[in-house]
């Protein structure tokens, strides 16, 4: 005897909708409606002849005049470190020290990973953001927390837990051998279930040995279909660390490349302080330069270099991210706005179009998920953020002025927030948003 099957699932959505082809440019969309089925996008077509032919009884969301975008992507979050946002420290490596530290080690608990991973999520969602890259603590329990909650919530979550086998607290410490063996089970357990990834983490050379990022680069070829997340040149202080560890290296770049962990899946977290040899390695080898602007303004880490990592003879693939908690803001949209500030500052124009197309596309791109993310077209799974550029009293009122489609943009990344996300939908359902108790 069959199985019943389960009933269709559809939803139309009816407002402006914005995306980001991959040739460039923007594809603005008036009035028009696309029709969810079973999590993934079936039709697009203006409202006047989409609505004419809608099934009887599926719900109808009229988001008019707001935005109706792909959902946002943070591609770099340190999951243990939501409490210790906004900690003063000097720099870097004092902030790892005093706050970032202390912090992790509570991770060891299953309870309170699981309590933080709620929060987490929930946090990440009231933002906007529906796709995240995400660092555990050292702990495999932080990890089992986090994609436990993720999938409950059919979300797509991409995650690891850290390797760390020196200079860090012993609560803190596995070895190379535990922390491979215990990154093969997590990889087994929870990689390609539903929506859900696993991305292999040393968390960066300082706190893992040779044998350490040997094991990674040997997991890294087990499982061909995971991903890898680290740091790379981040602060003038870690890059003399690493150089007295590693004495043998041409660069920083170098370490990781020797145990070969560079390449189209690995996500390098940072990149201010590289050298023209460094960048061009990140090129040759497709690794992907993940910014976190908010994170180097508040450590005081230095500013990156959009225009040479963006070079046309040799560009660095490119993904952008708060780096919560070093990052001070949860939102991408003030992500984007502080990448905007320091680019001008160097002289270098990073548009609003750009901003948004990196936050959306661009990203999915960087993860290789474009053919499932960051676009509203056919197929694609209907992850979406309802966003309204007249959100607050203020917004509003810049509005009344003048209201090109690049303004609204410029208004939401220098004015906006998570007041501006009015519903965020995970597969075509609304989970998120100030608009969410009337859907």
């Amino acid at each position: 005897m069959n199985a019943p099957s389960s009933p269709t699932r559809r939803r139309a959505i009816r407002g402006r909708l914005l995306d980001f082809p991959p040739d460039g440019g923007f594809r603005l969309r008036p009035d028009h409606v696309l029709l969810v089925e079973d999590g993934r996008i079936l039709r697009i077509g203006p409202a006047a002849d989409l609505l004419a032919a809608l099934p009887q009884g599926v719900p109808l969301d009229d988001h008019r005049p707001r935005l109706v975008l792909p959902g946002l992507i943070d591609p770099h979050l340190h999951f243990p470190q939501t409490q210790v946002i906004a900690s003063p420290a000097r720099d870097l490596l004092d902030w790892l020290d005093r706050h970032t530290f202390p912090a992790e080690a509570a991770y060891a608990d299953p309870a309170h990973a699981a309590r933080m991973a709620g929060f987490f999520l929930d946090e990440l969602l009231r933002q906007g953001t529906t796709t995240a890259v995400v660092y555990g603590s050292v702990h495999a329990a932080s990890i089992d927390a986090l994609m436990t909650e993720a999938r409950a919530r059919r979300l797509r979550l991409l995650a690891g837990k850290v390797m760390m086998d020196r200079n860090a607290p012993s609560a803190l410490l596995d070895t190379a051998e535990i922390g491979a063996r215990e990154t093969a089970r997590l990889i087994e357990r929870w990689h390609g279930v539903d929506r859900l990834g696993y991305v292999i983490s040393p968390r960066f050379a300082l706190t893992s040995s040779e044998a350490q990022l040997a094991a990674a680069g040997e997991l890294l070829v087990s499982y061909p279909t995971c991903w890898l997340q680290t740091h790379l040149a981040e602060s003038a202080a870690e890059i003399e660390a690493v150089r007295s560890l590693f004495p043998w290296a041409r660069h920083y770049t170098d370490v990781y490349d020797r145990f070969a962990l560079l390449g189209p899946r690995t996500l390098l977290g940072h990149c201010i302080h590289l050298a023209e040899e460094e960048r061009a390695r990140l090129a040759e080898t497709g690794a992907v330069a993940v910014l976190c602007p908010t994170s180097n303004l508040f450590l005081g880490s230095g500013l990156v270099d959009l225009a040479a990592l963006s070079d046309r003879r040799r560009p660095v693939r490119l993904a952008l991210a708060t780096d919560v908690g070093a990052g001070s803001s949860w939102s991408m949209l003030r992500t984007a706005a502080a990448l905007a500030d320091i680019a001008r500052l160097q002289g270098h124009t990073w548009t609003v179009i750009e901003a948004f197309r990196q936050m959306t596309l661009g990203n999915a791109a960087a993860l290789g998920l474009h053919d499932l993310l960051g676009r509203l077209e056919p197929g694609f799974e209907a992850d979406l953020v309802v966003l309204d550029p007249r959100a607050t009293p203020a917004m509003a009122h810049r509005l009344e002025r003048s209201c090109t489609l690049e303004e609204e943009l410029s208004v939401l990344l220098r004015l906006g927030d998570d007041r501006a996300v009015r519903l965020v939908y995970v597969l075509g359902e609304p989970v998120a948003g100030s608009d969410l108790s009337v859907h």
